[in-house]
């Protein structure tokens, strides 16, 4: 089972870290890296977003988090804000990761940074090795458990938490859509009427806005990490950096957005997040089911939602493909990315024209 693990690898070119002034900080702000060992660093290759590097020292292991290079979107990829939010949500919800130290001093690796403890587990990617078991009913157990989390996510007393001022939840809708928009605008390389076409039947056509809730943002099985006894648990939640209060459907949204079935054309099968079109897997429509049965809450009109988050997942590779064009990243991953943007246009006006997630 530990061939699963999410392992870290060597860096990357041009995201390297200087050691030794991060060594130098560490030592002087936390006790966990108060002794006289080496700390190794390496980089997790998965993700496209924020840099996730693995620093090792004495036999323990913790994640350091930072910006990526480059990035336009300062916003995105606020280190203090997803400090603060690990800080208050791991008390009452453990799944988050415990975080360290927080480092707000650009001068030590080149941008702000937080360390946290390492969350050791399966993390499933878009292939299920055969390996792991999750064949038949144990793959439709743990789709169950990841629409459950998102439920006990959702249900969770963010007031109480100390996370009351973390957004303003009136509008929310509306400023995701005009927020989304605006974001496409501000890195558009390409002339993509099909996306043009999205924002505008997204802005003409909110929904009446539900209650608050603590929102992830991101959720989707590649920032789950799952227990290696029994991969169907959910043991973390990863990648809280967008995270927010506002209406739990949009959170839905974003989560069936990522959510590739059999049925779905080709473009959508090379873009596939996870193993959500083997046997056995559930469904949109049953994701939208066990949602309302886990929540008590009737989805209305979850097309809109699901639209969106392709929408959203859109503007978010167009944004890494900005980067790349403009050459701030050297990734080569991130070079045909503007068909992706291409591919989940195409497929949320499909959808809206059908009426069916």
């Amino acid at each position: 089972m530990t061939d699963f693990v999410d392992r870290p690898r060597d860096i990357r070119a041009g995201e390297e870290l200087d050691v030794e002034r991060l060594t130098a900080y560490l030592r002087e702000h936390t006790s966990e890296f108060a002794t006289k060992g080496a700390i190794t660093v390496r980089q997790f290759p998965s993700g496209h977003s924020n840099l996730t590097y693995s620093l090792s020292c004495d036999g323990k292991e913790y994640v350091l988090r930072r910006p990526p290079f480059g990035s336009k979107v300062k916003s995105a990829h606020d280190m203090s804000r997803e400090f603060r939010i690990l800080s208050k949500l791991h008390p009452v919800y453990p799944l988050a990761p415990e975080p360290i130290v927080f480092c707000e001093d650009a001068g030590v690796i080149g941008a702000n940074f937080y360390v946290m403890r390492r969350l050791e587990g399966v993390i499933v990617r878009k292939e299920l090795p055969p390996e792991l078991g999750l064949a038949g009913d144990r793959l439709r157990t743990l789709h169950q458990n990841l629409v459950d989390n998102l439920a006990r996510i959702h249900a969770l007393d963010y007031e109480k938490a100390g996370l009351g001022d973390l957004g303003k939840p009136e509008g929310y809708i509306e400023r995701q859509v005009t927020g989304w928009s605006k974001r496409y605008l501000d890195s558009q390389t390409d002339d993509i009427a099909t996306v043009t076409r999205v924002a505008a039947w997204l802005a003409e056509h909110r929904p009446r806005e539900g209650r608050a809730a603590l929102i992830h943002n991101d959720y989707k099985l590649d920032n789950v990490v799952l227990s290696e006894a029994d991969p169907t648990k959910i043991i973390g939640v990863l990648d809280w950096e967008m995270s927010t209060l506002g209406d739990p459907l949009m959170d839905l949204g974003t989560f069936l957005g990522y959510w590739v079935e059999a049925s779905d054309d080709d473009a959508m099968q090379i873009m596939r997040w996870g193993p959500t079109t083997a046997p056995s897997a559930l469904t949109r429509g049953e994701i939208v089911a066990r949602y309302e049965s886990a929540t008590g809450r009737t989805v209305e009109n979850p097309v809109y939602y699901y639209v969106f988050g392709m929408f959203k997942t859109a503007v978010v590779i167009q944004q890494i493909y900005y980067r790349y064009k403009q050459g701030l990243t050297k990734d080569e991953r991130f070079a045909i990315m503007i068909m992706g943007v291409h591919a989940l246009a195409q497929k949320a006006a499909n959808h809206i024209d059908s009426g069916k997630v």
